[in-house]
């Protein structure tokens, strides 16, 4: 008698397992979530200072970190203004992509055309049919901001220089670089009367090189060679031996877009993109920009939480009791004096029904300083926790049945 009743309390207890179960969540705790599976920051962890209140001398400017992409100073950086040479940011993002996607590689061999000999400006003398390691060429551009250079690596990756600018307005527009026009990888405005982009786009095609590390490599380089060393390179970029942690990126000047440069730096794990355009001249530039980074260096830093793990989290009604949970890393940009007050909370479920997927949102991390949201993480289930199935349910009946 005794076992029919213990057999009978574990049928019902089976029929509870498959039935649908609500979200249990005790003292009326509410299950927090989020729209999709990215960092979100909210609109009160937004940085920055008045646009244009550091007055500096050009006629656009931006500060951006790198990390994050957060910008922390604007003045007039929507402007669509003629880049020079600055352009060639986009240019080498390109060839860069190309690289790392194994489409070219740093030791193919560019037979340079008629048309790439042909450039004016700055330059490395290519003749017509001589052949150079494609990494000489993007020395080159990098650190001696070669047109002929920039004209033979568009020809050699997408075969004509019409089929690479096609190209860099798309992957503008994909970057939403919404003020930007190209019309040659070069920069030279001399005949190009719609060749325009803004502080701001520079920033995020400049975010998008230097996530290809490789490109510090060359952007740092004070003096090089190429030709087995018969011909000296030196950077263009003052700033990266004069300016403490500099890494690069890119100068540029004509006489209608003034000097121009997007220079990247790092201190202290803070990397930060400061973008000059229509200053008077090189000193000036330089200067701007330095005062730019050095605000930035002083009043920001960033706050970084690694990733990690909570829980388990109690499951009903599937093949496991539990359910492991885990959150990915967050950072952000504060002012320094607040770095050392950011606190996280924990907000997920008491339990969950079964099935469970892995990956699937369950809960949020959220930072805070004081009352000051400044971004959330989702609680993943870091495994899948499938139903309990009717075979299951047997399994454990006569398991348990055989113990009574």
């Amino acid at each position: 008698m005794e076992r029919k009743r213990n057999f009978l309390c574990l049928i019902m207890a089976c029929i509870l397992l498959l039935c649908p179960l609500s979200v249990a969540a005790e003292d009326g705790e509410e299950t927090m979530t989020t729209t999709s599976g990215a960092i979100e920051l909210s609109a009160s962890s937004q940085l920055g200072v008045a646009d244009g209140s550091l007055n500096l001398n050009c006629k656009s400017a931006i500060l951006m970190e790198a990390t994050t992409g957060t910008v922390l100073y604007a003045q007039n950086a929507e402007e669509s203004l003629p880049p020079a040479s600055v352009t060639k940011v986009m240019t080498l993002l390109l060839i860069m992509e190309a690289i790392d996607s194994g489409t070219i590689k740093l030791d193919d061999l560019v037979t340079v055309s008629a048309n790439a000999a042909s450039m004016g400006g700055s330059q490395v003398y290519l003749k017509e049919g001589e052949q150079m390691r494609l990494e000489d060429l993007l020395k080159s551009v990098v650190i001696a901001s070669a047109n002929d250079a920039a004209v033979a690596l568009a020809e050699y990756l997408y075969g004509s220089v019409t089929s690479f600018v096609t190209r860099m307005n798309e992957r503008a527009e994909q970057l939403g670089m919404t003020g930007t026009t190209f019309e040659n990888v070069t920069g030279l405005d001399d005949t190009a009367e719609h060749h325009l982009t803004s502080a701001r786009d520079i920033a995020l095609m400049s975010r998008a090189l230097i996530s290809h590390p490789t490109i510090l490599n060359y952007s740092s380089i004070w003096m090089d060679t190429i030709r087995d060393g018969a011909f000296g390179l030196t950077n263009t970029n003052r700033l990266v031996r004069f300016y403490p942690g500099c890494t690069g990126l890119k100068t540029g000047s004509t006489s209608k877009a003034g000097f121009c440069i997007s220079v990247t730096a790092e201190r202290d794990g803070l990397s930060l993109i400061c973008v000059i355009m229509g200053a008077e001249s090189r000193d000036i530039r330089n200067a701007a920009a330095a005062s730019l980074l050095d605000w930035g260096f002083a009043n920001f830093g960033l706050y970084t939480a690694p990733a990690g793990e909570c829980g388990p989290l109690k499951v009903t009604g599937g093949k496991e009791n539990s359910c492991p949970l885990g959150y990915k890393a967050f950072s952000c940009v504060l002012p320094r004096e607040k770095l050392n007050g950011v606190t996280k909370e924990e907000s997920y479920p008491e339990s969950l029904a079964a099935p469970i997927a892995q990956g699937s949102e369950v809960g949020v991390v959220i930072y805070r300083v004081g009352e000051e949201e400044l971004g959330r993480v989702p609680i993943t289930a870091t495994v899948e926790i499938p139903k309990i199935d009717f075979f299951e349910i047997l399994r454990r009946m006569a398991a348990s049945f055989l113990l009574v």
